[in-house]
C-alpha cells in the first residue's frame, strides 16, 4: 500500500481518470520528506486534544457541583472538540505515516461534513461562553435568572440547527458536483474547496457559499464577543480590588488567546484558498487549515479547563483516587 500511495504522489498533479468512487488524500504537498515527523507531532496533539477534552467531559459529568452554563457550555465545546479532531487526525496520521492515502467518497464528504459541522457548532459555543462571562461578571446577581436550563437549553440548540443548516447545502453542492477528472486531492483532509476544484464542472457556486457563509456566521459571532469582552473589561477596570481585576483579566486574556488561535488561522484558511491562492505556497495553506482543527481542541482544555479551579480540583481527585485504587 505504502509504494503504491509512494507511486501516486509522483503523478503530476493533473493526473486524470475515469470518474471514481474513491479520493486519495497527497498530505501536505511539496512537504512529503517530514511527514513522519508530522504524523508524530500530529498524534501527540490527538492525544492531548482527546485525554484533555475526554477528563472535562467525565468530571462534568460526574460532578454534580459542576452543573452550572459554564461548565455545561464547556462540555459540549470539549465534545465538540473530540468530534473536530477525530474526523480529521486519524486519517492525516495514516497519510503521513504509512501512505494510507485512499478514502471513499462517501466517507470524504461525511468526513467534510462533520467536519464543517463541528467549526459552526464551535464559534456558536465560543460566543455564548463569552455572553455566559459577561453575565457572570457584569450581571453576577441575574445570573441564575438569565441563563436558566432552558435558555441554555435553546441556545445549546439554535447553535446545532444554525450549523447543521448551513452546513447542509455546502455539502450537498460539493457532493453533487461531477468528478470525472482527477482525484487526487492536494490536502491532509477531505476539505470542500480542496475536493471542489477536482469537479468536471464550475466550482464556484459553492465556494461563494463557503465564503459568503463563513464570514456572516464568524463575522457576527466575532462582533457580539468583542462587545461582550469589551462589557467586560469596563467592568473589570470598575472594580476596586486589584486582586480580582488582575484575576479577571488573566481569564479574559487566555479566553481572548484562545479565540485568536481559533479564529485567525481559520479564516486565513478560507480566504487564501479563495483570494490569495497564487501568491501563498499551497502546503502553507494546507498547513493553516491543518492547524485550524488541531490547536484549539488541544488548548482548550487547557485554558478553559486545568485554568479553571473548581475543574483543576476535581481532576486532581479524580487522579488521586484512581491512584489509590491502583495500588
Amino acid at each position: 500500500m505504502k509504494a503504491i500511495s509512494s507511486a501516486m504522489l509522483r503523478l503530476p498533479y493533473n493526473h486524470t481518470v475515469e470518474t471514481s468512487a474513491t479520493f486519495f488524500l497527497v498530505g501536505i504537498p511539496g512537504l512529503q520528506s517530514p511527514h513522519l515527523w508530522l504524523a508524530i507531532s500530529l498524534s501527540a496533539m490527538y492525544t492531548i486534544a482527546l485525554l484533555g477534552n475526554i477528563l472535562i467531559v467525565i468530571v462534568i459529568l460526574m460532578d454534580s457541583t459542576l452543573q452550572e452554563p459554564m461548565y455545561c457550555f464547556l462540555c459540549v465545546l470539549a465534545l465538540m472538540d473530540i468530534v473536530m479532531a477525530s474526523s480529521v487526525v486519524p486519517k492525516m496520521v495514516s497519510i503521513f505515516s504509512s501512505g494510507g492515502s485512499s478514502i471513499s467518497f462517501i466517507a470524504c464528504f461525511t468526513q467534510m461534513y462533520f467536519v464543517h459541522v463541528a467549526t459552526a457548532m464551535e464559534t456558536g459555543l465560543l460566543l455564548v461562553m463569552a455572553f455566559d462571562r459577561y453575565v457572570a461578571i457584569c450581571k453576577p446577581l441575574h445570573y441564575k435568572r438569565i441563563l436558566t436550563p432552558q435558555v441554555m437549553l435553546g441556545m445549546s440548540v439554535t447553535i446545532m440547527i444554525r450549523a447543521i443548516i448551513f452546513m447542509t447545502p455546502l455539502s450537498w453542492m460539493v457532493s453533487h458536483l461531477p468528478f470525472c477528472g482527477s482525484n487526487i486531492v492536494l490536502h491532509s483532509y477531505c476539505e470542500h474547496i480542496a475536493v471542489a476544484k477536482l469537479a468536471c464542472a464550475d466550482p464556484m457556486p459553492s465556494g461563494l457559499y463557503s465564503l459568503i457563509g463563513s464570514s456572516i456566521i464568524v463575522g457576527s459571532d466575532v462582533a457580539f464577543i468583542a462587545a461582550s469582552y469589551y462589557l467586560i473589561l469596563r467592568a473589570v477596570f470598575g472594580l476596586s480590588s486589584k486582586n480580582a481585576q488582575l484575576k479577571a483579566l488573566s481569564t479574559c486574556c487566555s479566553h481572548v488567546g484562545v479565540m485568536a488561535l481559533y479564529y485567525l488561522p481559520g479564516m486565513a484558511s478560507i480566504y487564501v484558498a479563495w483570494l490569495g491562492q497564487d501568491v501563498v505556497p499551497l502546503h502553507t495553506q494546507v498547513l493553516l487549515a491543518d492547524l485550524y482543527l488541531l490547536i484549539p481542541p488541544a488548548l482548550n482544555p487547557i485554558i478553559y479547563g486545568l485554568r479553571t479551579k473548581q475543574i483543576r480540583e476535581r481532576i486532581w481527585s479524580l487522579l488521586m483516587h484512581s491512584l489509590t485504587s491502583l495500588f
